[in-house]
């Protein structure tokens, strides 16, 4: 028989609903789990996992179109794009399995369809009622679009770019941010010619301006076309392709118009409002232990305005089934989260921006921008960025922002010297292997302390 009360409801089972329901159960609570389709949510399903796949199998075609300038004889015939799906969906499902292994290992109580909030601590799902002590409302986000523009044919939002069985041979993306220029990335790996349009001046507008720089640099040496600081009009579509408008009187034509303008919280529909959660523009308001205007109702991940990222909502729900527990847990800070783009080349960053700290301490704050020209594991890998520190006055480095093939693997360290703020002094000593890309982060700290090496002035 199932139960219908539980010490904790979880509404959505994403990266933020699971990562909540196994701590909780973790700390001895009894949990039940809501979820209208799959559990893992967008991230495992429709979002970061599949497009990550996408982009390794678009980084080995580049790699063996360019075998030939390490000495390795190999020839690239192309895309094979059922193979490359059918990579995709093993990792998927291999990955699902996992999560419902680890749902049962917990004593998680899993409920199948779509819940609504009924007000209170209860969820309602196909008539039968679901109360906790505590509920948490974890309903995640949705691919936006523009006022006018209707998803469908021709005109396609990440989703279905991810179940596309062809490789098409030109695609507008609207659209320049993470999910744009990750999408970019790999049609232009597959031999697509692609162009961005994106409203704002730069490319990854909400990255420090230095990283724009190098990351149009580095498009612009793979063909890939951007137009920036202008605006979509509209869209034609047929059934040979697309004619897309700007607002500069130029018509851009292609098989495909990716919408890519960020994803939206997915609250409507879901009683909150009803029930009289605070929203704005879509968003679950809450203070900063996640707790909504409701007595016992806390929201976690897409829905919360911030950051919209797996691990953000994965840590947010951690953090709200400790503080459920009582644990009392630290407030995430959110300047803290790590940040990647995992275009060719990767973008990764964790702090403020070079703008946004000399908003918060003025004009005096220091910057550092090491040339990855002097790393020797990234001349191995063939790959050109580099890693630009950021430092308060007088106090910690307050920004890590670095581009280049792999550096997302560096974004540990670096979100261990932001939230540990420490100084240049401090991390100058530390001993990074040679040879490894690290050693980039260890040389910008080595010059920002006063001591630079491989460094040209």
């Amino acid at each position: 028989m199932t139960d219908t009360s539980a010490d904790l409801v979880i509404l959505g089972g994403g990266s933020g609903g699971y990562a909540a329901a196994f701590r909780a159960a973790e700390l001895g609570l009894s949990v039940i789990l809501i979820e209208k389709d799959k559990l893992g949510g967008t991230c495992l399903h429709r979002g970061c996992i599949p497009t990550k796949a996408l982009l390794h199998a678009a980084e080995v075609a580049d790699e063996t179109r360019e075998a030939e300038s390490v000495g390795v004889k190999a020839v690239f015939e192309g895309i094979d794009i059922a193979g490359v799906n059918k990579y995709k969906d093993s990792i998927i499902a291999r990955l699902y399995k996992g999560l419902q292994g680890l749902a049962k290992a917990h004593k998680v109580q899993l409920v199948e369809g779509t819940g609504t909030f009924a007000g209170g601590t209860t969820v309602e799902v196909d008539g039968t009622r679901y109360t906790g002590k505590n509920v948490i409302l974890a309903t995640g986000s949705y691919s936006r679009t523009l006022p006018g523009l209707e998803l469908g044919g021709r005109v396609i939002a990440s989703e279905q770019a991810l179940a596309l069985d062809f490789v098409p041979k030109k695609v507008v993306v609207l659209g320049g941010g993470v999910i744009g220029v990750e999408f970019a990335s790999v049609w232009a790996s597959f031999g697509v010619e692609v162009t961005i349009v994106e409203a704002l001046p730069r490319l990854v507008p909400n990255e420090d301006e230095y990283i724009s720089k190098q990351l149009e640099r580095a498009f612009r040496r793979r063909k890939i076309a951007f137009k920036t600081g202008v605006r979509f009009t509209g869209v034609k579509q047929d059934d040979n392709g697309v004619a897309v408008s700007l607002e500069s009187g130029e018509t851009l034509e292609a098989d495909l118009l990716l919408v890519a303008v960020g994803r939206g919280p997915n609250s409507a529909g879901h009683g909150y409002e009803e029930a009289g959660v605070t929203i704005d523009r879509g968003f679950v308001i809450t203070d900063e232990r996640l707790r909504t205007n409701l007595p016992n109702v806390y929201a976690v991940g897409d829905i919360v305005p911030g950051l919209q990222l797996a691990h953000r909502g994965f840590q947010q729900g951690i953090f709200v089934a400790e503080e459920i527990a009582g644990l009392e847990p630290r407030v995430i800070d959110e300047a803290g989260i790590p940040r990647v783009t995992y275009s060719h080349p990767e973008v990764a960053s964790v702090g403020l921006t070079e703008s946004q700290a000399k908003d918060k301490y003025g004009a005096e704050v220091t910057t550092f921008t090491y040339d990855l020209g002097g790393n020797g594991k990234s001349q191995i890998l063939k790959t050109s960025g580099g890693v630009k520190l950021i430092k308060a006055p007088d106090g910690p480095v307050v920004g890590v922002h670095m581009v280049g093939d792999r550096v997302g693997e560096l974004i540990g360290e670096a979100q261990l010297i932001y939230s540990w703020e420490a100084f240049p002094e401090d991390v100058a000593p530390l001993i990074h292997a040679h040879p490894t890309q690290t050693e980039a982060l260890g040389e910008a700290f080595l010059a920002l302390a006063g001591k630079p090496l491989h460094v040209h002035s």
